[in-house]
């Protein structure tokens, strides 16, 4: 693997504990809260990130998937509380995907890296690594929202 790649698995390996931390002790009740009404709330950031993981673990070439990930795409409205899964299946998946991507890792080989990149999400590059870079990006993003509402509900910071 190269450093570039070892760098982007660095990032993902972060956000991992990142946000293990930043989940924990959060009431149930409280991961639908919004900071405003077009915010999106704890659960759907979750799951969010727990969906995109999954993709990048499809693209390394390992078959991740969940029946929920509808409620988590891109401009999807937010539902009502009962339709999401429960607290505790969206903390399972993410150290389950986590613990796969994490993994997935080590196989990563050159060539696959230089495979062209499917059409639909964006790749820095046109390849594999390229879409593997922007999702690590796509998903610091939204670990900083899920930091970011751990304080507002009033469970304090998760890094620092």
């Amino acid at each position: 693997m190269d450093t570039d790649f070892a760098n982007i698995e660095g990032m993902f390996k972060t956000n991992t504990d990142i946000v293990k931390k930043a989940f924990d002790g959060i009431l149930p009740e409280r991961w639908f809260l919004r900071p405003g009404d077009d915010s999106n709330h704890l659960m759907w950031v979750a799951g969010h990130l727990v969906v995109h993981r999954g993709a990048v673990l499809n693209s390394l070439g390992a078959e991740w998937e969940t029946s929920w990930s509808a409620l988590f795409t891109r401009g999807a409205k937010l539902a009502t509380p009962e339709q999401y899964p429960e607290v505790d299946e969206i903390r399972s998946a993410w150290d389950d995907v986590s613990e796969k991507l994490l993994s997935s890792f080590a196989g990563a080989t050159a060539d696959m890296l230089a495979k062209p990149a499917p059409k639909g999400p964006p790749s820095f590059d046109g390849k594999i690594s390229g879409l593997v870079a922007f999702l690590a990006f796509h998903e610091a993003y939204h670990v900083g929202q899920v930091t970011y509402l751990r304080k507002w509900l009033g469970y304090g910071q998760s890094v620092g």
